[in-house]
């Protein structure tokens, strides 16, 4: 079925119970139903098919949660954080591998940045809200000066690719093109949009119309990523460059250590299909999903699904069963997210009863008070359990995971800007150098990727202290 083909999609509409989607096709311009067709054929109807009797089996799956999370236990294929020489030496034999990786160019970086930043006050892509405490750089612009290291430092190709969406595919692009790509190769850096799923009538499962020749929809989620990878061709094109390592991570959290040597050593090392990044939770109450090993797989399970005493509930030796948060930061094999694209092979689709502004019979838009209908979305961390091999590595909170999703509060600007600020005060430190508690600093991937080569920056006269922090401020003294 092709959108050129407008009587098959209307036999197949009507297979479906779903032929009022061109009720109005009379009074469209050839462009307005040209544009329709093209969004109905998009539409995987078996896939989203539901009905009163189904959205309340949803419902009524909400009361296994709890038996779930009994099940569940602490995770055990995790490499902690160092707590010994052996530890240490574990880690950095691994970086020694992930170097090795980049320099040999089997390295590639995924960010997801389909969302806009609106509950910042940005009516943008997210990635262009500034979050630099000096500079005001904004998040692409701290990702791209990191990639740029990366690739002078290992001598890496290091390929880079943004997942946007219908709303941010423009304005990335145009971003890019206005910064010039932060002087990364314009043929080095790749945008690919992921799909958009359909929004149905929570009690009849008709797909609402959000105008007369619209469907009503949204992302389909980050784990929209697969499918979205295959369609653009993205995929094809990595195995022809040789990339084997994916390194991704979602666009919010400024101090991710992008394509970081230790991750990626541990993760070939183990010969892992999925790694991810976990940090110890700071309480038992706090919203994030947890890993966690669950019928002899690696499982997400999210804090919503927990009861109050589940949070907290302990295993034999006394420690949290559910204290590994998962950060969003993984590591996939590119043959791992093929096989997640062969026929029969797909992530499960979540739904989420939402209020949608639509149109009725007469073409006239309704706004709903309750929730009306039904969205759906995948997620990525949904093929923990579909891999045979997992690994799970816990990172530095302070230094790796600080992300911007509220406007402030915990998870803010503030508490990002503060994070990145701590981040440089430590590097100093190391360095020899006594800095006051609040001073804001700032310092760019392209000056230093850790504090190792910023204290050798700084010995051989490349940079200044001055040049790292906020306005006017007096000599800093050396501890040396």
């Amino acid at each position: 079925m092709t959108a050129a083909d407008p009587q098959k999609i209307e036999a197949h509409l009507q297979r479906h119970g779903q032929q009022h989607l061109l009720r109005f096709r009379n009074e469209l311009t050839a462009t307005e139903l040209s544009g329709l067709l093209e969004q109905i054929a998009l539409v995987d109807f078996d896939l989203i098919a539901t009905s009163p009797d189904q959205s309340r089996a949803a419902e009524s799956a909400d009361d296994s949660k709890s038996t779930r999370a009994d099940r569940a236990a602490a995770p055990q294929q995790v490499i902690r954080q160092p707590r010994s020489e052996t530890d240490t030496r574990l880690r950095t034999e691994a970086a020694a591998a992930g170097e090795e990786l980049l320099a040999e160019g089997r390295v590639a970086v995924i960010t997801v940045a389909g969302g806009q930043g609106t509950r910042l006050g940005l009516d943008q892509p997210k990635g262009m809200f500034p979050i630099g405490p000096c500079s005001d750089r904004t998040l692409f612009q701290i990702f791209a000066e990191q990639i740029l290291a990366r690739r002078r430092r290992h001598g890496a190709a290091l390929p880079w690719y943004l997942m946007t969406s219908e709303v941010t595919h423009a304005d990335t692009q145009a971003f890019f093109a206005l910064h010039n790509y932060f002087d990364l190769s314009r043929d080095t850096v790749f945008f690919f949009r992921q799909g958009n799923l359909p929004a149905v009538d929570a009690d009849s499962g008709a797909v609402l119309m959000s105008s007369r020749s619209a469907l009503c929809s949204s992302p389909d989620g980050h784990g929209g990523m697969v499918a979205a990878l295959k369609n653009s061709g993205c995929l094809q094109q990595m195995a022809g460059h040789g990339i084997e390592h994916l390194f991704y991570h979602q666009v919010d959290n400024p101090t991710v250590i992008l394509c970081d040597p230790v991750m990626l050593g541990l993760h070939a090392q183990r010969r892992s299909q999925i790694t991810t990044n976990v940090v110890h939770k700071t309480d038992a109450s706090e919203r994030m999903g947890v890993l966690v090993d669950l019928d002899s797989r690696t499982e997400i399970i999210e804090y919503s699904e927990l009861t109050p005493e589940q949070t907290a509930a302990c295993d034999a030796d006394g420690q949290w069963i559910f204290w590994a948060g998962n950060t969003a930061i993984h590591v996939f094999r590119r043959d791992f997210l093929e096989y997640l694209t062969e026929e029969g092979i797909r992530l499960p689709l979540h739904q989420a009863r939402k209020k949608v502004v639509h149109i009725d019979t007469a073409g006239r838009p309704i706004e709903p008070m309750e929730p009306n209908a039904i969205k759906f979305e995948r997620f990525i961390f949904d093929a923990l359990p579909m891999a045979e091999r997992t690994l799970i590595v816990e990172g530095d909170r302070q230094q790796e995971f600080n992300p911007v999703k509220n406007a402030d509060g915990q998870d803010s600007p503030e508490t990002a800007r503060a994070a990145l600020s701590a981040i440089g005060r430590q590097w100093l430190q190391e360095a020899g150098y006594v800095v006051p508690g609040e001073t804001a600093v700032e310092i760019s991937p392209l000056i230093a990727l850790d504090a190792k080569e910023l204290t050798t920056r700084l010995t051989q006269g490349d940079v200044t202290v001055n040049d790292l922090v906020c306005g006017s401020v007096s000599p800093f003294s050396t501890g040396r």
